[in-house]
């Protein structure tokens, strides 16, 4: 049976009034394929708009608290905490972000970190675009989550 879907077929939010509070954590990544002169931009400060990565992150974690916002069944969480990382890699012209997201509550921050790389991502895009539209962004993923009823997962490289 779909959880999403009630007994007469619409879509509606799940009932998780009686699930416990737990410790959860979840993180995602993607990456963002750039040219070399825009990641050179990038490192070297060349990038008109402003320090692009201090911008994405301030936008991920912005993009994880909103995610009930966007995804219409998502439960308003109360995030207990959101950090983001890049990691640079100038040899396949690419920045992965990472997305560690926490909460205690009853329900797991899967969307949010998703949401965080996501929306990092398209800032990235949005800061650089005046000088490289061939951006491409891609490989958004789940790479690890914990607590919860399904238990811990973590992905197999």
């Amino acid at each position: 049976m779909l959880t999403h879907i009630n007994d007469k077929g619409y879509a509606k939010m799940v009932d998780i009034s009686d699930k416990i509070d737990t410790t959860r954590k979840a993180i995602a990544t993607c990456k963002i394929y750039l040219s070399s002169e825009t990641i050179n931009r990038i490192k070297n400060g060349g990038i008109k708009k402003g320090d692009v990565l201090s911008v994405a992150q301030v936008a991920g974690i912005m993009g994880a608290k909103n995610t009930s916002m966007n995804i219409p069944m998502c439960h308003q969480i109360n995030l207990v905490g959101c950090d983001l990382e890049f990691d640079i890699n100038e040899v396949e012209n690419y920045i992965q972000i990472y997305s560690t997201t926490k909460c205690i509550g009853k329900t797991g921050v899967e969307m949010e970190a998703l949401s965080s790389v996501s929306i990092a991502a398209l800032t990235i895009y949005d800061m650089c675009k005046a000088i490289d539209k061939s951006m491409i962004i891609g490989d958004i993923r789940l790479l690890e989550k914990t607590g919860g009823k399904s238990g811990d997962y973590k992905i197999e490289e």
